[in-house]
């Protein structure tokens, strides 16, 4: 498996749609995969294959998540540089910049969304346009963040092995997310993923990412946005609804908007057909060919 070393953590990384190593002689354009909170790079592999047909499609592991692993050795260090979000887009302009690449479309999830808008905001000469889904803008509600602090405190804190050979576990786990069904291989590597988050990464990136001043600051940018950029939501998404989507959405006329009907927090997974028809209308092709 292939690993490149960025500000002190081993970065897993693989090419879907041409060889490892891709050749820096390339001319295909390159679609850049940022998985959400917890999770990794495997839940866009099937996506990534469709869209391999025009692109060479980077997927990697965010450090502290999937296999992009902190060892003791890099904890005091990373604990130092901490979890704001946009540490997490220069850690992939490095990524970038170690494999020869200037310039990437992006297709993000959830928190991975907002981390792409802070790296198109930070490295704007990079990307020729980007996919958002399942993102938005949220509101601050004291009350309601601190009890999602708790919760989320002790959903990190609590993560037993064991719990990963429960037989329903995976469906149990991946319930609050979805409102179709996704594969049961994809629900298992789901859980795999969140048992396997470094604790430290994965609490601080909650604090982070839902916080006061993140609904001070993504406002802004969003609203800063230089590039074309789609926003996609699921109808019933529990965890960034729909309307906080749209609400991101009109803040910029370069942001188009698009809703994927029946589905939760990974459309993508629970109607690709949908969802990928969004994706090729905007990057300028009618279909899948």
């Amino acid at each position: 498996m292939p690993y490149l070393r960025v500000n002190q953590v081993d970065h897993y990384y693989e090419w879907i749609g041409t060889e490892t190593p891709r050749s820096p002689q390339s001319h295909r354009p390159v679609l850049v995969f940022i998985h959400g909170w917890a999770g990794s790079a495997r839940y866009w592999i099937s996506t990534a294959r469709v869209l391999a047909s025009h692109y060479d499609c980077l997927l990697y592991d965010m450090r502290g998540f999937g296999r992009s692993q902190i060892t003791a050795a890099q904890r005091n260090l990373v604990a130092e540089r901490g979890y704001d979000l946009s540490t997490f887009a220069e850690d992939l302009a490095q990524l970038l910049a170690a494999l020869e690449i200037s310039r990437v479309t992006l297709n993000a999830h959830s928190m991975g969304a907002s981390i792409a808008v802070f790296f198109i905001n930070q490295y704007p000469h990079l990307v020729d346009r980007a996919i958002l889904t399942c993102n938005g803008i949220f509101e601050y509600d004291q009350a309601a963040f601190e009890a999602f602090y708790r919760f989320g405190g002790l959903v990190v804190r609590f993560r037993p092995a064991w719990l990963g050979r429960i037989p329903l576990m995976p469906r149990f786990f991946m319930a609050r997310f979805l409102h179709q069904p996704i594969p049961a291989a994809e629900k298992i590597a789901f859980l795999e993923d969140f048992l396997n988050a470094d604790y430290q990464t994965a609490l601080g990136t909650i604090f982070t990412s839902v916080s006061k001043t993140a609904t001070e600051i993504m406002p802004l940018e969003f609203a800063r946005l230089t590039v074309p950029t789609l926003l996609i939501s699921g109808e019933y998404d529990q965890i960034t609804p729909a309307q906080l989507g749209r609400q991101a959405a009109d803040l910029n006329p370069l942001i188009s908007y698009g809703l994927v009907k029946a589905t939760g927090h990974f459309p993508m997974l629970e109607d690709p057909a949908t969802y990928l028809n969004y994706v090729w209308d905007f990057l300028g092709y009618t279909s899948d060919p």
